[in-house]
């Protein structure tokens, strides 16, 4: 088998075993293949999927960012705080956004320049920023705050038919392969995390190809966290919790390396579909939630154990 052959079938593992799990699932459930139910399911992957398009980034660069759950916590609840102190819904919404791109460059900040290890930097972060936004809400909910327009970003639907969170998450997975496949930018993230040392020596300003990704990590847990506060009409300081894991798992089961430069957004894509329809199925089929996290943490431990196996091959 050729090398070709064999990434080819690689990158089309995580699609084939979604058209199975559909499949399997429509003979299990009747409900399943309805209209309502598989928009329901997209609405529902959005948010893990706006996450994990900016943490493939991260990964792709053979690094990790652990706060985005407690950026979109932080975010959500900034947010908040302005629509009820009277700013504009839409100037709300862009400060909510920047604070989460903010907090990304922290993140970058920290991994190149304090040269602390992305996994330490970013579990700080999410540990300061998940008390941040308890002491901004005061350990409560925020809620009552929503506007037709900020309503409407969660909550709305185009035509009528399409959720507008699938419209967002569609949009960004456009500009997101566009980024990676088509521009200069995309390039050199594959090369840094390829070998940061070669990029460097090679005129990549490595550094600067960090702190860029950290920042849209932060910014796109933001975004997610502009669609939940928006859909709950509700900002919680505890939102988010576990994300993170949720988006890692996505990007991996995608076919991205965990050691980095190896990857496609398409798969992420992917992989958060997988996510998203087996936690729809289980619910379906009636599984108890606690047998539901047992299936979740079997398929975590089966993509790293898939993703160590192509990095040996």
């Amino acid at each position: 088998m050729t090398t070709h052959l064999k990434e080819t079938l690689q990158r089309l593992g995580p699609l084939l075993a979604l058209l199975v799990l559909c499949v399997a699932l429509a003979l299990l459930s009747p409900d399943f293949l309805t209209v309502g139910n598989i928009l329901d399911v997209m609405r529902q992957v959005s948010i893990n999927a706006v996450i994990s398009f900016g943490m493939t980034l991260a990964i792709l660069l053979g690094g990790i960012d652990l706060s985005v759950g407690s950026i979109l916590a932080v975010s959500s609840v900034l947010i908040a705080l302005l629509i009820k102190a009277d700013y504009a819904a839409p100037l709300a919404t862009l400060g909510g956004i920047l604070c989460g791109a903010f907090m990304g460059t922290l993140n970058g900040l920290l991994v190149t320049k304090g040269r602390v290890a992305p996994f330490i930097a970013t579990l700080g972060m999410m540990t300061l920023l998940r008390g941040a936004a308890l002491v901004l809400s005061q350990g409560s909910p925020i809620s009552g705050f929503s506007s037709d327009f900020f309503a409407a970003l969660g909550g709305g639907y185009l035509a009528r038919i399409v959720p507008l969170p699938v419209v967002w998450m569609l949009a960004l997975f456009a500009v997101f392969w566009f980024v990676l496949d088509r521009t200069v930018f995309g390039r050199h993230i594959y090369a840094t995390g390829g070998n940061a040392e070669a990029a460097r020596l090679s005129g990549i300003k490595t550094d600067r190809v960090q702190i860029l990704v950290y920042t849209i990590s932060g910014a796109m847990a933001a975004v997610a966290g502009v669609i939940l506060a928006s859909r709950l009409d509700s900002a919680q300081p505890t939102a988010g919790a576990g994300y993170e894991l949720d988006a890692i798992t996505a990007v991996v089961l995608g076919g991205t390396s965990l050691a980095g430069g190896r990857g496609w957004i398409f798969g992420t894509l992917v992989g958060a579909l997988l996510i998203g329809v087996l936690n729809n199925g289980l619910n379906l089929l009636g599984v108890s939630a606690f047998y539901q996290q047992v299936i979740k943490g079997s398929v975590i431990l089966l993509a790293v154990l898939l993703d160590r196996a192509h990095k040996n091959e």
